[in-house]
């Protein structure tokens, strides 16, 4: 697989991802969703400060620390993706690395740059883009935009006699996240579902290696 085609599939990932983020942030208050099809899949607003599906990080000092791991991670990602296709390894592999290293990237725009680019979100106030009084958050300090949220079941409970949730509200699927988390976890899904033949080789080595010192011992 050539560079080029990786770098396409980064950029269509992210500029979709963007596209979404900016359009929600500018027409929908926080709180604010739309059925899209049916009950089970909504366009959310939702804002967070942490992790992938709105997990949390330790606050202030937390929010810094996971923008710079994540600044870290995304120049690693430049690294290996370049190194991945240079000893031309599985199509696939690098499909899903290329998929991952896009939704960590799209995710560390929002961390980087929201803050000083929109003004604040709130349940009674839409969001601007490049806002005269400037932004909601120094750099580094802007919260990550989630709407996909697809309740598949809902306006359920636990059944009485089920341990430490027995007779509690019972929702699937929970999280809100955006496109750049979905493409995080299609990435990595897909590697643990067909990691053997992504590292057919390594494995096939690995087997040849171990064969060859049973034999010597």
């Amino acid at each position: 697989m050539k560079g080029r085609t990786v770098a396409l599939i980064i950029i269509l990932v992210v500029l979709a991802d963007q596209a979404l983020k900016i359009y929600i942030k500018t027409h929908y208050r926080v709180g604010d969703y739309n059925y899209v099809l049916g009950d089970w899949f909504r366009l959310y607003f939702i804002e967070n400060e942490g992790m992938a599906y709105g997990w949390k990080f330790g606050g202030g000092f937390g929010k810094i620390a996971l923008t710079l791991f994540r600044l870290i991670a995304v120049g690693f990602g430049i690294w290996y993706l370049h190194s991945i296709v240079e000893k031309k390894d599985h199509p696939g592999f690098i499909i899903c690395a290329s998929l991952i290293f896009a939704g960590a990237f799209g995710n560390l725009i929002d961390s980087m740059f929201y803050g000083l680019i929109f003004n604040e979100s709130t349940p009674i106030q839409i969001a601007t883009l490049f806002p005269k009084g400037g932004g909601y958050a120094p750099f580094l300090h802007g919260r990550v935009v989630d709407m996909l949220y697809f309740p598949i079941i809902h306006d359920a409970t636990f059944p009485k006699w089920v341990p430490f949730w027995g007779g509690d509200d019972f929702e699937f699927f929970r999280p809100i996240f955006n496109l750049a988390d979905a493409s995080i976890s299609v990435g990595v899904m897909a590697i643990l579902i067909f990691q053997r033949k992504f590292f057919k080789h390594s494995h096939e080595a690995a087997v040849v290696t171990e064969d060859q010192s049973n034999r010597v011992n």
